[in-house]
């Protein structure tokens, strides 16, 4: 079906991680693909603590500019790529309610940002329901810039420090109602973690819809849950980078097919309920190109 096409124009960034999974249970044939230029951001002024009530905090910023690929290997593999080329954190200065003095200084990092890489099989294609295999090797070429003996440092990442490797499984199916083409996509992965980081599960959902093959509307939902089994004295605070951080979160994504190979996309997350991650929603705006 014609529509089922420009279902892999859509880039499911997950909530907070910018982890990406584009085109649900498809993969591209041999030679086709597709790519985006994004901007993605979160700025926080509040976070969720271990128990998961929100706090307060120096107003916090992660920027991150990206560049996502899937490229067809052969009709059943696809190569895939999320690169950060510009990623940017930053704090504001921290005054003094009684004195007014600066306590802490504001700073900001800038650097590449963790890269993950991977590729995706189509076990099932060509089907009412397909379904595949993805593999993600996360690159820790972000930055660290904190001391952790020092209680008054606020932590800038733009990477966790740590190599991942995560598994998962992806079906989806579609159905055509009129000029409408529904679809929908139920994912399973596992994220194994190094560097004493606990390992994490992930479910994914979508439920979105194409109309008259230009619009395309999608709500996303993330669960994911930390197995707790990692060093407990690795933290890194509550970020997008957190050890041992979970979420229940959702997503909202529009994207509009411009021309055959042109589109734009925008979308907002936030979480209905979360632990050790910023309090404050995101946002993303991107083009893509279909190959």
């Amino acid at each position: 079906m014609k529509f089922l096409k420009v279902l892999m124009t859509i880039a499911l960034v997950g909530l907070f991680v910018n982890q990406s999974i584009a085109g649900g249970g498809w993969v591209h044939s041999k030679g086709r693909g597709y790519f985006k230029l994004s901007q993605w951001w979160v700025v926080a002024d509040k976070h969720y603590t271990d128990t998961g009530e929100t706090d307060p905090n120096v107003t916090m910023g992660t920027f991150n500019t990206s560049i996502y690929g899937e490229y067809g290997i052969t009709d059943r593999l696809n190569g895939q790529i999320y690169f950060p080329f510009f990623s940017r954190s930053y704090h504001n200065e921290v005054v003094s309610g009684t004195t007014g003095a600066v306590s802490i200084a504001g700073r900001a990092v800038n650097s590449i940002g963790d890269t993950n890489i991977g590729l995706k099989y189509g076990l099932i294609v060509g089907k009412p329901v397909v379904l595949s295999a993805h593999l993600w090797l996360g690159l820790p070429l972000g930055k660290s810039d904190f001391d952790p003996n020092d209680v008054n440092t606020v932590p800038l990442l733009t990477g966790d420090g740590e190599f991942n490797q995560i598994i998962g499984l992806t079906a989806s199916t579609a159905k055509s109602f009129g000029n409408i083409n529904a679809f929908t996509s139920l994912g399973v992965e596992f994220n194994n973690r190094t560097n004493g980081f606990s390992d994490e599960t992930r479910v994914n959902f979508e439920l979105g819809a194409v109309i008259k093959e230009k619009l395309i509307l999608v709500y996303k939902l993330r669960w994911l849950n930390s197995l707790q089994n990692g060093d407990s004295t690795v933290e890194n605070g509550a970020s997008i980078f957190s050890n041992n951080a979970e979420y229940v979160g959702y997503t909202y994504e529009i994207a509009y097919n411009i021309t055959n190979k042109i589109g734009a996309t925008v979308n907002y997350g936030a979480v209905y309920s979360a632990k050790l991650i910023f309090a404050n929603p995101s946002y993303e705006v991107g083009v893509y190109f279909n190959l």
